[in-house]
């Protein structure tokens, strides 16, 4: 179980080769945004031979993977980074109640 100050650490190892440790720890104790904050590694070999290594965070900014195996977006083309910066470089406009398109 968790330590008195809500931390907590666990390990494993399978037959088959599967590995795998995790940390915690309680974040804001007793307030209302209390938090469990998680750091944590797996490994494994994939059906082709590959070792897959992930490691991960977990906590205000949800799940957090990291991995070479994970896909990755591709980059943002560069005009449309730059309609993005502009738009938001521009101030919001509130709409007026009651307009109607």
């Amino acid at each position: 179980g968790p330590n008195a100050d809500g931390s907590y650490r666990f390990s494993y190892e399978t037959e088959n080769g599967i590995r795998g440790e995790e940390s915690g720890q309680l974040l804001n104790a007793g307030a209302e945004n209390e938090a469990i904050s998680v750091q944590g590694t797996n490994t494994y070999t994939s059906p082709e031979g590959q070792v897959v290594n992930l490691i991960y965070t977990a906590g205000e900014q949800g799940f957090v993977p990291q991995g070479d195996h994970l896909p990755t977006p591709p980059p943002i083309p560069a005009a449309i980074q730059r309609a993005l910066e502009y738009i938001a470089s521009q101030p919001s406009t509130p709409e007026t109640p009651g307009r109607r398109f």
